[in-house]
């Protein structure tokens, strides 16, 4: 379990990397964006109904208020730091004990993003954007402390998804 930095007082050592990374991953939508989703959405929705699947119709739903809520506010800016002992994203810290392994996709200008494996159930991974930070370094330090995932060659499916979606 990652340790929260606002409750415990956490010795993470000296920061080694470091840079601010969006909440969440921020998408342009145009007109045309919520008019096809709200069209798909529908048709869903009345299929869900008409198959009496009315556990379906509210995920529809709850799907729908999720993406107006993030709509409507910005993410917010979080701290991501690399350190001695471990990484820090926003006020949670995982040590390299808790991390399973990571990789990079970098295939500009699209993918630059980090990812670790947590070995959590819920949220078994993390996903770092790169911005424009050069990835050797970073790539050379984190094998000092964790196993890299060459296995990894491609973003996963649900980042796919959601970038082409605009999620």
């Amino acid at each position: 379990m990652p340790k929260n930095l606002v409750k415990e007082d956490v010795n993470f050592g000296k920061m080694i990397f470091g840079w601010e990374v969006n909440e969440y991953e921020e998408h342009e939508r145009d007109k045309r964006w919520y008019v096809m989703m709200g069209v798909i959405s529908v048709l869903l929705l009345l299929y869900a109904v008409l198959t009496a699947n009315y556990l379906f119709a509210l995920i529809l739903v709850l799907f729908a208020i999720i993406l107006f809520l993030q709509d409507t506010r910005k993410p917010r800016r979080l701290p991501f730091v690399i350190a001695e002992t471990g990484i820090i994203l926003g006020d949670k810290f995982y040590s390299f004990s808790e991390l399973k392994d990571f990789w990079i996709i970098y295939e500009p200008p699209m993918v630059k993003n980090l990812y670790f494996s947590t070995g959590n159930l819920v949220n078994h991974r993390l996903s770092i954007p790169l911005m424009d930070i050069d990835p050797r370094p970073i790539r050379k330090y984190l094998n000092e402390f964790l196993e890299e995932n060459l296995d990894e060659e491609e973003e996963p499916l649900s980042d796919k998804i959601s970038r082409t979606f605009r999620f």
